[in-house]
């Protein structure tokens, strides 16, 4: 879990991200989505999902930097999936991380 609330799972150097039920529940109903586009370059802490609930509206932070691999379109058909499974089939994004080195 990051500090905004979003967890990240991350395989090999692919880090899937959603938000945390916690989120989801202070949000209430998620009523629409704005996933980024497949491609983007992203930094970590950009804005990159816009969530609208019944309740308000939300930015969604990465906590990495990389590139948009996939998004989760069945969000796009079926908002029940973020509704109800937040942390797991309502997943938002992937992303590619890209590792920087520090001197």
């Amino acid at each position: 879990m990051t500090d905004q609330n979003e967890w990240i799972k991350v395989e090999k150097n692919i880090a899937t991200i959603g938000i945390t039920k916690f989120v989801k529940d202070q949000l209430g109903e998620i009523v629409y989505v704005e996933l980024p586009k497949v491609g983007s370059i992203i930094k970590a802490q950009d804005e990159v999902v816009l969530l609208e609930s019944n309740k308000s509206a939300v930015d969604i932070y990465s906590p990495v930097s990389g590139k948009v691999v996939e998004v989760n379109s069945k969000l796009l058909k079926d908002l029940s999936l973020i509704n109800d499974y937040p942390e797991s089939k309502g997943w938002l994004f992937k992303v590619k991380i890209v590792y920087t080195q520090t001197t």
